[in-house]
């Protein structure tokens, strides 16, 4: 029986809505034919992949010398970094620059990490008001509930929820949809919050060990505006945002936004390289939590080299259909399904076969990293580790006891094509089968592929 949690007993509950899982899994693939178009205009697409893999896998290697020479120029320049090991540590730092100077509101730009860390009801908790200036990352904030991708947090929902949203919240006309006008009320809103704020959060998109530098990467600005008027800026990135040499940036720049929303670059791709000015501070919290364990695993660590494009996420014929809710993970999707195992395997069990084993996601992730395999390879894992439901167990022995004996699996087909197709149909599509939900079996052939076979292998005219 799926857990409360489970990605099937969660996607369960998205596919209810037939409307909604067929909107969204038409709207993600195309964001997936923009990100083809914009590949394809690009003669080198296929070297710049690679040449992005070499880099990261040079970064997984040398990771810890980079990220000491990161700290030496970022200092320089500077920039206070701090060290964090998990969650915990970051939240406590975050918090207690913020306290330190007096901070009671925050804006925020996108930064999965901090998702990662619940940073914003811990901060919450302390009587911090922390706003999320994304548009997407907003309205989720606003509906109390996490992104659902990690490049457009709110890709689930609707223009008329987004509607009845703003009205509730900040007054909107009732019934409006026209995304112009629920935009420039939510710039109007938002604008008041940058101008009131204390202190700015931005994510880390690229790290450069070579200048102490780092690149934030929005369409909208609003790390630009969060940074510019308070006074205390805090950055927040996971170690293995970190490339060795500034050249290096441009690479992934070439492929980060093509692979994200089919665009040849970013609106705004912002470089940091210390404070504003001399009353102004900087700081970087470099945060560990749990990245180390995948650095060590020879089976994971190349998830490590993801630059959080979305653009598996975007193929996936299982996350398109189920929606990133059904996670319950930061990240969701294909990359998702590898980091969620990796840090609790027993609540995220079932993530790994959330995955058709199709290997869209490794074909298109700029990176190339091996997502399939690796999800693979998380399947016997989690066998070894005894998580595996006892229905999947049997099911498998079962299937196994089949394919092993030929003349088994002979006559089971051979019942098969001959029952299947003279059952009453309340047989085979009931709530007991849950693969007939939503699918129909095809006609079942009156010959088998051996009998076919055999057939063509007969000499003509005999």
């Amino acid at each position: 029986m799926a857990s409360a949690t489970s990605h099937p007993k969660q996607a369960a509950t998205f596919v209810k809505d037939l409307d909604r899982a067929h909107w969204h899994d038409r709207a993600l693939w195309f964001v997936r034919a923009k990100r083809d178009k914009a590949a394809t205009a690009i003669p080198e697409w296929e070297e710049l992949r690679e040449r992005a893999s070499q880099i990261k896998m040079y970064t997984m290697t040398h990771l810890g010398e980079m990220l000491t020479q990161f700290e030496e120029q970022a200092q320089a320049r500077g920039i206070q970094v701090h060290w964090a090991k998990d969650a915990a540590e970051h939240n406590q730092i975050v918090l207690d620059l913020l306290q330190k100077n007096d901070v009671k509101k925050v804006v925020k730009s996108k930064s999965m990490l901090t998702e990662e860390c619940h940073l914003n009801p811990y901060l919450e908790r302390h009587d911090i008001e922390v706003v999320d200036t994304d548009l997407g990352e907003w309205i989720v904030q606003l509906r109390e509930e996490p992104p659902s991708h990690i490049v457009m947090p709110a890709i689930h929902t609707k223009r008329e929820e987004i509607g009845e949203l703003f009205h509730e919240k900040i007054g909107t006309k009732k019934g409006a949809t026209d995304p112009q006008y629920l935009t420039e009320a939510a710039r109007q809103e938002l604008r008041q919050k940058f101008l009131s704020a204390e202190a700015g959060i931005t994510g880390v998109n690229f790290a450069i060990a070579e200048s102490g530098g780092i690149v934030v990467c929005t369409n909208e600005g609003n790390a630009d505006l969060g940074t510019s008027l308070p006074k205390l800026h805090i950055a927040c990135m996971g170690i293995e945002k970190i490339i060795p040499r500034v050249k290096d940036l441009g690479v992934f720049l070439r492929l980060l936004a093509r692979s994200a929303t089919g665009q040849p670059i970013t609106t705004y791709s912002t470089h940091f390289h210390g404070p504003r000015d001399k009353d102004c501070q900087m700081h970087i919290v470099l945060v560990d939590n749990g990245r180390s364990e995948l650095l060590a695993s020879d089976d994971f660590r190349r998830s490590l080299n993801c630059i959080r494009c979305g653009a598996c996420m975007n193929t996936c014929p299982v996350y398109r259909r189920s929606g990133g809710h059904s996670y319950n993970n930061t990240v969701p999707g294909p990359i998702g399904s590898i980091l969620g195992p990796a840090s609790d395997p027993a609540k995220h069990s079932t993530l790994p076969y959330a995955c058709s084993l199709c290997g869209s996601c490794s074909d298109v992730c700029p990176v190339k990293i091996n997502i399939h395999e690796q999800l693979y390879t998380w399947r016997s894992k989690i066998v070894l580790k005894g998580l595996l439901p006892t229905s999947k167990r049997l099911s498998m022995k079962f299937a196994s006891a089949v394919l092993l004996r030929p003349w088994l699996y002979q006559f089971a087909g051979k019942m098969a094509r001959f029952w299947l197709p003279k059952l009453p149909r309340f047989l085979t599509y009931n709530k007991l089968n849950k693969w007939g939900w939503q699918r129909e079996l095809p006609d079942a052939p009156k010959k088998s592929f051996r009998e076919m076979y055999r057939q063509r292998q007969k000499p003509q005219g005999k």
